[in-house]
């Protein structure tokens, strides 16, 4: 095996990346070649760490690093890196060839946030490589999965029966789902602030979401959805898919006929969409970090950070899944010091987004 960056005479390639990440088992939409462009717009500096056999990759990750405060630089691979976790030499190698890379690039931290679930042997193994368990993770660490194998009828059928009625609800109050083109996206923008207002959650700049439909909706990797009554749109969502997994990262909806349930269907029509393309799982993205038994006792009488949104996704047939966590290579201790008791006093202040609100300014 030969471990290649972007520094090397000969730069991984876009395409034979993406395939690489489609193909892989653990592939997630934010090792995509386009998602390292869209943060590159928005700046972060992108990196790849690739092994090789022959032409062949084998294992890699992309790595992002951003300049926080005080000058503090970050290594972070989301959702990575890509590799046969049981293969001890591949592992070992791409590890190795990860902390050379944030050392050339004065990181004071590597922080690694597989897409694997929570799995004590592994986190052991991480920590036989000398990575700590990070108090704080940048991507939810808890989610609802769909599952996608089972028919369209059956999968409805999996759904809770009060979710089930609310899609039907929607089509016999007149909604009607289509998707959405560039020139909607003010529109989307529009629902993202009011959403974001409404509900306290923080949200990216029109700037960013616009660069996400030119990156990912023309190559057929993501969709937007707009529910619409008589001519008014309601709702909408941004859904991703890359190889078999698809994801449903952004949505948001206005005061206006909130009775008609326009975001059951919206739901239902992006995993319809995912389903045929082909994906197995729909991720329903982030919810509150905690066990089911916690979620299922104290939903229906919390609705502050991200408690909302699962009373609202819990209804879709979905199993819940707890990844692994983020696990940091520490470069500089004092620094690192520093990082975390920011983190900290950010999480206490704005809670489990803080991450997001510290990105988007």
């Amino acid at each position: 095996m030969q471990a290649l960056t972007n520094l090397d005479s000969e730069p991984v390639d876009d395409a034979a990346w993406d395939s690489f990440v489609a193909g892989s088992a653990h592939g997630h939409l934010l090792q995509t070649s386009r998602w390292g462009a869209l943060k590159k717009r928005f700046g972060w500096e992108v990196e790849r760490v690739v092994l090789t056999d022959g032409d062949a990759i084998v294992a890699g990750a992309q790595v992002l690093y951003r300049s926080l405060l005080f000058g503090l630089t970050l290594a972070y691979v989301p959702m990575g890196p890509l590799v046969d976790w049981d293969d001890e030499k591949a592992v070992r190698t791409l590890l190795s060839a990860l902390r050379q890379a944030a050392h050339r690039r004065h990181a004071f931290c590597l922080k690694l946030e597989p897409s694997l679930l929570e799995d004590p042997t592994l986190a052991r193994r991480l920590e036989g490589h000398g990575f700590r368990a990070s108090p704080h993770t940048v991507q939810p660490r808890c989610t609802l999965v769909a599952d996608l194998t089972p028919s369209l009828d059956e999968i409805l059928a999996r759904m809770k029966p009060k979710t089930r009625y609310n899609i039907r609800l929607a089509r016999r109050k007149e909604v009607v789902v289509r998707e959405g083109i560039e020139a909607d996206l003010p529109c989307f923008y529009q629902l993202m602030l009011l959403t974001g207002k409404r509900d306290g959650f923080p949200i990216y700049s029109k700037e960013y979401y616009e660069a996400i439909y030119r990156l990912f909706v023309p190559a057929g990797l993501a969709k937007v959805f707009l529910a619409n009554y008589r001519g008014a749109v309601l709702a909408g969502l941004m859904a991703f898919a890359v190889g078999r997994r698809a994801w449903y990262m952004y949505g948001a909806s206005s005061n206006q006929h909130r009775d008609r349930m326009p975001n059951h269907l919206l739901q239902w029509e992006a995993i319809r969409w995912a389903k045929e393309k082909g994906c197995l799982t729909y991720d329903l993205w982030g919810i509150p970090d905690e066990d089911r038994d916690v979620l299922e006792r104290e939903f229906p009488k919390r609705c502050d950070g991200l408690w909302g949104v699962y009373r609202f996704k819990r209804g879709f047939g979905v199993r819940l899944a707890r990844r692994l966590g983020a696990y940091d290579d520490v470069h500089l201790y004092p620094l690192y010091w520093l990082y975390n008791q920011a983190a900290a006093f950010l999480q206490h202040m704005w809670g489990e987004t803080w991450h997001r609100r510290l990105r988007s300014g």
